[in-house]
């Protein structure tokens, strides 16, 4: 009994996510077939109505459309796409959409330093939950999303058991799964930002705990340790962000009080199932300290400016509406707003075989080649009844691809078993969530933008994951890589059905 306790068991690894594709004939798509067998139809009538000229071109066209959306890059972006995403981000530019102005000189004719782009038009309320603690929430009218913001405080992986890591997964993927069964959530989101120290806040706490009597070696130690500890030393801080729907089921609207109501009740709920999962001692975001985060992402030389206003007893009362940037400008692969720069990417694949619990702890880890770091990963739970229709509408489609051809490749094979698998789990019980991530560096000067790329790069390939910047798009993936709770599906202008089957 001793030798087999003795034994070391294999590391647990992870994996079996899918990207769910739509079926198609020659790895078009739904809509690429449709276009297909559109032209020819269409081919068809224009010889028959204009002559042997007019279906060449016509063919012609529809060739050159097929053909690009089966060009595709490592990102799965196809030709066609990045030909309309270059289309709207020149329009965009021509109008101006791309600056952004706000304050007492700004554009808007109240003067205020509101949110750019798709967080303009939130609001900030607070409310008190059950435990009489104070929560932040937010409301976005244009899709009637309700946002609260939960501050957690993890342990980390050092110095723990592996049996302790597996335990936190396995209670992460139950508060996952268990989501989809939560009344009216959305979506959420988990953010994690690493930023440099100022070291303020250790010299509040030693200053404040000195007494008179100090020995003089231990006074000197302690100054010491003050001046020399913040050079170098980063901040973790980690935000989860749950996006609730407001409307009940017959789709009235609620307003925001009944909404501010419900979710005191069910908040301590949700943050004590968190605790179970590594996240440490977790709490609901207070409207101020949202608002003092969102402020330093968007200035972070004001970080200096609040810490030492904290030290001194006199934290700044920010409103919502000051919380925005003065100043920022979107270009085709970076975003500049007030004392930063800062560039964004985007997850094009997840980690592809099976990988270990600490595929992203060097992604999320502080790096000082950047300023500041966030790392979003955005979930939308799905419940069971969609969670069917779309495992065995993957399953078909996979299926489909793989027998259409004589001899299919490995890949379409690899694929048709992977779909097979996730509809036994999910038909054993197992919840089924869409994922994504969102990576964001900040740095203080344009020069340091080279730098902050190249080691984005190879942190993205020591996660295995394909990251890709957000290019046309950057303003908006820096609202969506903050803990604000923003659903993108529900502000595209393209339906997300139409762009699945792309």
């Amino acid at each position: 009994m001793a030798a087999a306790d003795n034994v070391r068991r294999a590391p647990r690894t992870y994996g079996n996510w899918r990207q769910p594709a739509s079926a198609g004939i020659a790895g078009l798509g739904t809509l690429g077939t449709l276009l297909m067998m559109g032209g020819l139809v269409m081919t068809i009538i224009m010889m028959m109505a204009a002559g042997l000229i007019a279906a060449i071109v016509t063919i012609f066209i529809v060739a050159i459309l097929l053909l690009m959306l089966m060009t595709k890059d490592k990102h799965g972006q196809s030709a066609l796409q990045r030909l309309s995403t270059s289309i709207g981000w020149q329009r965009a530019k021509m109008a101006k959409h791309n600056n952004y102005r706000s304050g007492p000189l700004g554009r808007t004719a109240w003067g205020k330093f509101q949110l750019p782009g798709l967080a303009a038009a939130s609001q900030l309320s607070e409310y008190q939950d059950s435990y009489g603690r104070p929560f932040a929430l937010l409301f976005y009218p244009s899709t009637r999303h309700f946002t609260v913001i939960i501050n957690a405080e993890p342990d980390g992986a050092s110095l723990v058991d592996e049996e302790q890591i597996d335990v936190w997964v396995a209670h992460w993927g139950q508060w996952l799964a268990s989501l989809g069964h939560e009344p009216g959530v959305v979506a959420a989101s988990v953010t994690v930002e690493s930023a440099p120290d100022t070291g303020i806040r250790l010299r509040r706490e030693v200053s404040t705990n000195m007494q008179d009597g100090t020995p003089a070696i231990a006074r000197a130690m302690l100054t010491e340790v003050v001046q020399s500890y913040p050079v170098g030393s980063a901040l973790v801080s980690a935000r989860v962000a749950l996006t609730f729907k407001g409307t009940d089921r017959s789709g009235k609207r609620r307003k925001e009080e009944d909404m501010g109501r419900e979710l005191a009740a069910r908040l301590p709920a949700l943050t004590q199932s968190l605790n179970a999962t590594g996240a440490g001692a977790a709490r609901p975001v207070t409207a101020q300290e949202l608002c003092e985060a969102i402020r330093i992402a968007y200035d972070p030389a004001s970080a200096v400016l609040i810490d030492e206003a904290r030290s001194q007893g006199m934290a700044p009362e920010l409103q919502w509406t000051d919380v925005g940037p003065s100043g920022a400008q979107a270009f085709w692969d970076k975003y500049r707003h007030d004392s930063a720069w800062s560039v964004t990417w985007q997850m094009s694949q997840a980690p592809r075989g099976e990988v270990f619990s600490s595929v992203l702890s060097q992604l999320v880890a502080p790096h000082p080649d950047i300023d500041r770091k966030r790392v979003t990963l955005l979930y939308r739970p799905l419940d069971a009844a969609t969670s069917a229709r779309m495992v065995e509408a993957d399953k078909r489609n996979a299926s489909f691809r793989a027998t259409t051809s004589a001899r299919p490749s490995a890949r379409n094979m690899a694929e048709a078993r992977a779909a097979d698998r996730t509809a036994q789990e999910e038909a054993r019980g197992a919840g089924l969530v869409n994922f994504g991530m969102v990576v964001t560096g900040t740095v203080m000067s344009a020069e340091q933008i080279p730098d902050m790329i190249a080691a984005i790069d190879n942190l993205g390939a020591t996660a295995r994951v394909l990251l890709r910047q957000s290019y046309g798009s950057q303003d908006s993936a820096f609202v969506a890589a903050l803990p604000l709770g923003v659903v993108l599906q529900s502000h595209l202008a393209i339906p997300a059905g139409l762009r699945e089957s792309l």
